[in-house]
């Protein structure tokens, strides 16, 4: 049994087909254990079997082969999962990066707005403006208006309501709409 267990050696040739055959199965389901990917442990061993085949016979017993294809099995297994670990923290950053960067859109887009909303209620009449700015850029409620202008809690609501409609003609919708939503009620 023992000289069975041998291989076959020509002058440069180690019995690859024997090999392939006796060690495949095993060698991808050792690599599955690792890799937990059974079309990946396939291929690592393939490769595995293509790099033994195109070096040179310099092992003397099928044992001395066996722990050179499990030595290489593993270590293509870890350089697998070291590859995938770099991927998925590639994949990570580049999501991280798109959300920066939507998120500094929507701050660029919002700044401009604002410039805009600005400047329209620049040009509203006096009423109007002053309940607005202390609408839209203090935060105050129509209480807080009517108390810090002076005037009744009615005024106020016609104002703002005035405003309002004047807005909606110098704006763009979204601009409006981002008007309405930053507004407290």
């Amino acid at each position: 049994t023992n000289l069975s267990s041998e291989i076959k050696h020509t002058s440069q040739n180690l019995d690859i087909e024997y090999l392939f055959n006796t060690y495949y199965s095993r060698l991808c389901f050792y690599a599955y254990k690792i890799i937990n990917n059974q079309e990946s442990s396939k291929d690592l061993v393939q490769d595995v079997f293509l790099k033994f085949q195109s070096k040179p016979a310099e092992f003397s017993t099928e044992l001395a082969i066996k722990n050179f294809l499990y030595l290489s099995v593993k270590n293509a297994c870890l350089n697998f999962l070291r590859h995938d670990l770099v991927e998925k923290k590639f994949a990570e950053r580049q999501a991280e990066t798109a959300l920066v960067q939507e998120e500094a859109l929507t701050h660029i887009i919002k700044a401009e707005a604002l410039v805009l909303i600005k400047q329209s209620i620049e040009t509203l009449p006096e009423g109007c403006r002053s309940v607005l700015k202390l609408a839209f850029f203090e935060g105050l409620k129509n209480e807080q208006i009517a108390l810090e202008l002076g005037i009744s809690i009615n005024t106020v609501k016609t104002q703002k309501q005035r405003a309002l409609q004047l807005m909606r003609l110098k704006l763009t919708d979204n601009v409006y709409l981002l008007l309405l939503f930053l507004l407290p009620l």
